[in-house]
């Protein structure tokens, strides 16, 4: 048993995934790793190897900048080409994650506007239409 627990913490967080996927199939032998990892992404197994894939890219990232920074740093970059108001109806229709981060994610948004419309930075100077506006 150790040594398949090292095996699959070798893997990290992509191993745990494709364990908790396997559990559910219910094939046996190489039948499951094979339903488990078509049923992980499109285009069958090797669809699933490359989910495992970005899984792993993802939670690497998670790791070295914290989740609400990755959050924060997609938020700015949604406000790029969609409206403060449209990404914050989507923060709000996101059905994953708690109310109490999507509060954090809205006011993060609004003091990331307010800062925007206020200063002029190199690059990114205003928010027009509730929209950042870039002058490269």
């Amino acid at each position: 048993m150790d040594k398949i627990i090292d095996k699959i913490a070798a893997l990290g967080i992509p191993g745990i995934v494709l364990t908790v996927v396997m559990a559910k199939m219910g094939f046996f032998g190489a039948a499951k790793l094979t339903a488990a990892l078509a049923a992980l992404g499109p285009g069958g197994m090797l669809g699933g190897l490359v989910t495992l894939g970005v899984i792993g890219l993802i939670s690497a990232a998670f790791v070295q900048y914290g989740t609400e920074e990755i959050i924060q740093a997609v938020m700015i970059r949604q406000l790029q080409t969609k409206s403060l108001e449209e990404t914050k109806q989507e923060v709000l229709e996101m059905r994953w994650i708690s109310w109490g981060l999507k509060f954090r994610i809205i006011g993060f948004l609004d003091q990331y506007a307010k800062t925007f419309s206020q200063e002029t930075h190199i690059g990114c100077s205003d928010i027009e239409n509730n929209q950042v506006v870039n002058q490269n």
